[in-house]
């Protein structure tokens, strides 16, 4: 008789192609199991009319989907780690960081021009306060839409608003087969990405050893090393998804090289360092270079927006 296994997913497009992948994958490595999907709306997808940085609160997008992973509802959870607060609960953990999709992110225009070509003010759609704040400082003239819904829609609001382009995580248009859409991947100097973007993160509950098993064979230990190290950056600045913070992270000849930064709002300041050590160290060199950025400045940043936010 085959065993019952419940996947946690959000009910996006995006979110049940992500918990499929993960299904098939593991039901190709362990065909004594019998796999469903239980769909379970976030905060996140309930408020739809309002910017991220307005709602506020950890854990937009997760917060549900792990309480049904503690009340045993479901056995294990998939995220994309970007959503992942910098603190998991108490008795959850990640079980597993899949090799990682590329991390960028894209910009579709409604006429195919670059980032560098897009007209004097031009609007583009984004609700991401890290998005908005790095192309503000590099184009002050642009106006910023806020952009909210599941990426189709986000794409098709690109035809149907007044917006010059949108800006997306290029791992979710890869992932759902609109590669051909993209205009141009943004690269590290115009655009840090989020926290673990482009990873997903597999939550289980610690004293569930069976499922821990199950999951440990989709885990890849440098997609894990990088993106650990990242959200160590992040666990330190005590941040989320509703402020200006970013980083990127890569193994290099068994160095973790790691560029994190924080911006104030409008994009006028932004603190951008990197650290470089062994990859076994890639959480302790988080921590550091989150510290470094603190002593630089970014505290006074972070407090005045955390001040702004929760006015």
């Amino acid at each position: 008789m085959s065993k019952l296994v419940k996947i946690g997913t959000r009910g996006s497009a995006l979110a049940i192609w992500q918990a499929e992948w993960v299904r098939d994958c593991l039901l190709a490595a362990h065909a004594d199991l019998s796999i469903e999907l239980v769909r379970i709306k976030t905060k996140g997808d309930k408020i739809l009319d309002v910017p991220l940085a307005v709602v506020g609160g950890k854990g937009l997008f997760v917060k549900e989907i792990e309480e049904a992973l503690l009340d045993e509802r479901v056995d294990l959870a998939v995220h994309s780690m970007k959503d992942m607060p910098a603190e998991i609960p108490a008795g959850l953990c990640i079980g597993a960081v899949p090799e990682r999709e590329t991390p960028w992110d894209v910009l579709i225009s409604k006429d195919s021009r670059p980032f560098e070509k897009l007209p004097e003010g031009a609007v583009i759609g984004t609700s991401s306060l890290r998005r908005g704040a790095q192309l503000k400082h590099i184009r002050p003239d642009i106006r910023l839409e806020s952009l909210r819904g599941n990426l189709d829609t986000r794409i098709r609001k690109l035809e149907t608003e007044n917006l010059d382009a949108i800006i997306l995580a290029a791992a979710g248009v890869k992932r759902l087969g609109w590669e051909d859409r993209i205009t141009e991947y943004l690269p590290a100097e115009i655009m840090l990405p989020a926290i673990g973007q482009g990873a997903l993160g597999i939550e289980i509950r610690e004293d569930d050893p069976f499922i821990r098993e199950i999951v440990s064979g989709l885990n890849h230990p440098e997609s894990q090393t990088v993106v650990f190290g990242e959200r160590a950056f992040l666990n330190r600045l005590e941040g989320g998804c509703q402020v200006p913070v970013a980083a990127f992270g890569r193994l290099n000849g068994g160095e973790f090289e790691l560029t994190g930064l924080v911006a104030e709002l409008d994009g006028s300041h932004i603190i951008r360092q990197s650290i470089t050590g062994p990859q076994e160290e890639s959480k302790a060199l988080g921590k550091e270079l989150a510290q470094r950025l603190l002593e630089a400045g970014a505290k006074d940043i972070l407090t005045k927006i955390f001040d702004i936010i929760n006015q």
